[in-house]
């Protein structure tokens, strides 16, 4: 069978997109990644404050100021900016051809920077802030919601909002059980991604549930083998949660 010239087109498109916005998240992870009693990052590494697209906000993590003689002319901190870019269009690429040319693609388009930068800060800092968190919740359900009212969509935005509520209740259980291995940013996260699978409907939900404890134990199980688990040592669920809910969101929008 002959590839799709239009499927083609929509994951060159959603690559493109991908590598685009890829490129403006090392600066926010750089910046968001700090103890939680502590303001963001407001200066690169050579003491430098920084500026440029959205206040500083947005962009590669890359001063271009002299720094101290120390320090090289051009003070690169933060993830690196091809790599990021690199992930980002692949994860964008591969729901395009997993979901095809479905409303709800608008929205996994949205939703997967977004999905990275939180990956990015939690590896790092083992937090997940509530401007990043909140948002995504919000933008999970109000873009489904639209998503609904155009033709051709293969979900439904009611699951989602009880995925919403499903997947957020169980983890703030988990939370009130032992508060100890699990943040209340694993909450929030909680919501968003259970409205993302939640769309599939209630075997998304599992399925993406399931998978991202199922990496998470695979994780714990290579450092243990590696000899580089220690006992007590908290370990970040948040990119394990997203790349669950990436798992199941590829399989079950290729499967609808």
């Amino acid at each position: 069978m002959d590839p799709d010239p239009w499927l083609i087109a929509l994951t060159a498109t959603a690559a493109l997109w991908g590598a685009v916005t890829g490129t403006l998240l090392p600066r926010p992870a750089y910046r968001l990644t700090v103890d939680e009693e502590s303001p963001w990052q407001q200066e690169c590494p050579a003491g430098h404050r920084i500026t440029g697209v959205a206040s500083g906000w947005l962009g590669p993590a890359r001063c271009t100021k002299p720094g101290p003689p120390a320090t090289s002319p051009t003070c690169a901190y933060g993830p690196r900016t091809r790599t990021v870019a690199t992930a980002t269009a692949l994860v964008c690429a591969t729901l395009a051809l997993a979901t095809g040319p479905r409303p709800e693609l608008g929205v996994w388009l949205l939703l997967a920077p977004l999905g990275v930068l939180l990956t990015l800060v939690d590896v790092k800092a083992q937090r997940l802030p509530d401007p990043l968190t909140l948002p995504f919740a919000a933008l999970a359900l109000t873009l489904l919601g639209v998503a609904a009212l155009v033709p051709e969509h293969a979900g439904q935005w009611r699951t989602a909002a009880y995925g919403a509520l499903a997947l957020g209740g169980l983890y703030f259980l988990f939370f009130l059980i032992r508060p100890v291995a699990l943040g209340f940013g694993d909450v929030k996260l909680a919501l968003g991604l259970g409205a993302a699978l939640g769309w599939y409907g209630w075997g998304a939900l599992y399925l993406g549930t399931f998978a991202g404890a199922l990496i998470g134990s695979g994780y714990t199980l290579v450092l243990a083998a590696r000899g580089r688990a220690v006992r007590g040592q908290l370990v970040a669920l948040g990119p394990f949660m997203i790349a669950g809910a990436y798992v199941g969101l590829l399989l079950e929008a290729y499967a609808a």
